[in-house]
């Protein structure tokens, strides 16, 4: 007599993407803050955003499947890309009301400081409180193509194959500029040094 094994509930689905999301919320925290422009960043925090874009992937759950999980951070940092460019042109649009803004606090958790390490060494991470103005500082004087590169193969853990399949371009393009832009990086950092 064979056996029948019930299929698993809805919610299993429902946690192991719970516990994607927040294994890959620091990366995307740090994306977020590199990826939104200035007149953005102080309409509305990089925390609100990440959870509108954690919140649409979970109400699109049952749409999705992954094959494995850099599939699924490959679609978790494209869509990020997606609402920084959305919340940026609706806060573009001329009937927003200008007098209703207000500046929103500057907030880091100790979480986000650790994915800088990807982007410093072993002794420069030792410091990392009082460094991580400075690499702040040195990713976003970076021209944009170079810390888009950047932000996506070292925080967002993106292979280059992978960006440059989403961006269209050839895989040594990628390379090159995130070649380019963490040689930037070390060099900014040994000058503000």
């Amino acid at each position: 007599m064979a056996s029948h094994t019930p299929p698993p509930p809805a919610d299993e689905g429902r946690l192991a993407l719970d516990r994607l999301l927040e294994s890959q919320l620091p990366a995307l925290l740090v994306f977020l803050r590199h990826r939104t422009g200035n007149a953005l960043a102080a309409r509305e925090t990089v925390e609100d955003l990440a959870q509108s874009v954690c919140r649409e992937i979970l109400q699109d759950m049952p749409k999705l499947r992954f094959e494995s999980e850099d599939k699924f951070r490959a679609y978790l940092f494209l869509q990020a890309v997606r609402k920084v460019v959305d919340r940026a042109r609706f806060h573009r649009m001329e009937c927003r009301d200008q007098r209703r803004e207000r500046c929103l606090p500057d907030t880091r958790s100790a979480a986000e400081q650790g994915i800088y390490s990807h982007l410093v060494t072993g002794t420069q991470v030792a410091s990392a409180r009082e460094h991580l103005a400075r690499v702040e500082a040195c990713l976003q004087s970076l021209p944009d193509a170079q810390r888009e590169a950047v932000l996506l193969s070292r925080v967002a853990g993106l292979s280059y194959a992978e960006i440059a399949a989403q961006k269209g371009v050839a895989e040594s393009t990628i390379r090159a500029l995130a070649a380019r832009g963490l040689a930037r990086i070390s060099l900014d950092l040994e000058r503000r040094e």
